[in-house]
């Protein structure tokens, strides 16, 4: 049900309006001039306005014109004594929603109502769906202030208008498949299908059926026809991921359809012409893969129209702390901790590591870092995962001693209070010393330090009561 303004200097024909609405279930508020209109739409949340058309002083039509100065979205019904076209045609094209003419009936009132209502409802479930999108779209944006990231977006921008075909090359976890979204997002293909395809995950015998379809019978469980990739990326883009592992003879295939933009599906014999632009990437360097005989030569010229290399983050790591800032604000929100950013000295910790994962690893340690911290700035020594693997970097810069764990059994250890020092290399000591911290950080109750650990209560329970150890008395 609705709040609705109307809008009528005859108080006769304001209370046929008012006990209509408020029949129909809506709140009723009344104004005999544009003034009172004005007031009412400043002291309520009004959802829908039915004004007349003449009235002293200000018409409907200046009434409308007022609203759209004030940006006002809240809509309009014209209503009026005087039925003619151009009066109709008038008020749609100022911006009414409907136009109905007195006297008026119930019902005719009724549903030009409830039909307005409908349309202000698809108006705001389309305003929310943008606002998701446009969300969705920055929890995709790439992060990065680099000389690097900064030559890689105008190399996007470049890209993305054109149907050329881009070589995504990068070690795994640097983010290959966000840029080529970016390109795929910013290219007029924007609103068409983004396929993925990873070529590596796929059986053999399945990698030509995904890319091409199938038709039914064409191998044994083929109890139907089914669309492959490139069909379902018709006038869209279709990302071949990890391009490098496909099978030579699917190889050839796949060049003729970059070349001919057509296909076969498995089992069938009529072409099937697509329109697709293709996005491949590899964590290889596909020149010398293709240079030994692993990878058809003319294949990689095809996917090489448009190169593009993505630095490791090791080699961009000034973009490190924006990216730690925001994977623990996300990360934060999602698990709704009351977290509000990593420490400048943990920032400057996660600097001097050389990610050999990359940009996921990053994230990883982060969400590791905001399960298990208590405090709502991740410090120091919320990272031990990361502390342990700088003990063994010996191609990044040399850490802080105070930051770096022992070598020798008897060297001396700097570390901040309530951090975990593992003591050991055995995986069964170490699994207790975390398990031990999990249940400080929980004040002993197990269900939450299950749920730090990542594993279930009833794991939790059989780790703590093992053979030969006394039964824990710990509260779930």
């Amino acid at each position: 049900m609705a709040t609705i303004l109307y809008l009528d200097d005859e108080p006769a024909i304001g209370l046929i309006l008012a006990d209509t609405l408020e029949r129909a279930g809506h709140t009723a508020i009344g104004a005999q001039t544009v003034p009172q209109a004005l007031q009412a739409l400043a002291e309520q949340n009004i959802d829908l306005i039915i004004s007349d058309y003449r009235m002293p002083g200000l018409t409907g039509l200046e009434f409308l014109e007022l609203l759209k100065e004030e940006g006002s979205t809240v809509p309009l019904i014209m209503l009026t004594g005087y039925a003619t076209i151009e009066h109709a045609v008038a008020a749609i094209k100022a911006g009414a929603i409907d136009y109905i003419t007195k006297p008026v009936s119930p019902d005719q009132l009724e549903l030009a109502v409830s039909q307005a209502l409908e349309v202000v409802r698809l108006r705001r479930e389309n305003t929310a769906l943008r606002r998701e999108v446009m969300e969705f779209r920055n929890e995709r944006a790439i992060i990065g202030e680099t000389p690097q990231i900064r030559r890689l977006m105008q190399t996007v921008a470049t890209a993305a208008p054109t149907r050329a075909t881009v070589l995504l090359q990068g070690e795994s976890g640097t983010g290959k498949e966000l840029f080529a979204r970016a390109i795929h997002d910013a290219s007029d293909r924007r609103d068409k299908p983004f396929i993925k395809l990873n070529c590596a995950a796929l059986p053999e015998g399945l990698i030509e059926s995904a890319l091409f379809g199938h038709e039914k019978g064409a191998f044994t469980g083929a109890i139907k026809r089914v669309e492959g990739a490139f069909e379902r990326a018709h006038h869209g883009t279709l990302l071949l991921d990890e391009v490098s592992e496909m099978r030579l003879d699917l190889q050839a295939k796949l060049l003729r359809v970059l070349q001919e933009q057509e296909f076969e599906r498995v089992g069938g014999s009529q072409p099937i012409k697509v329109d697709v632009r293709i996005i491949a990437t590899t964590n290889r360097d596909l020149a010398t893969f293709s240079a030994e005989g692993h990878f058809r030569q003319d294949l990689f010229f095809r996917l090489s129209v448009l190169p593009v290399s993505i630095p490791p983050l090791r080699d961009r790591r000034q973009d490190i702390p924006l990216l730690a800032q925001r994977f623990a604000l996300r990360t934060a929100a999602e698990m709704n901790k009351d977290i509000v950013g990593v420490a400048p000295e943990a920032l400057a910790m996660l600097q001097e590591y050389d990610w050999p994962g990359n940009v996921r690893e990053l994230q990883h340690a982060v969400e590791r870092a905001v399960i298990l911290s208590p405090e709502r700035v991740l410090q120091v020594h919320a990272f031990d995962g990361v502390r342990f693997g700088l003990s063994r970097n010996v191609t990044g810069p040399t850490r802080p001693k105070s930051h770096t764990l022992a070598e020798g059994k008897d060297a001396p250890v700097q570390l901040p209070p309530g951090a975990v020092v593992l003591t050991s290399l055995n995986v069964d000591e170490a699994e207790q010393q975390l398990i031990a911290r999990a249940l400080d950080v929980s004040a002993g109750n197990r269900t939450r330090a299950a749920e730090l650990l990542g594993m279930s209560i009833r794991t939790l329970r059989s780790k703590l009561n093992r053979p030969g150890e006394e039964p824990s008395t710990l509260a779930d």
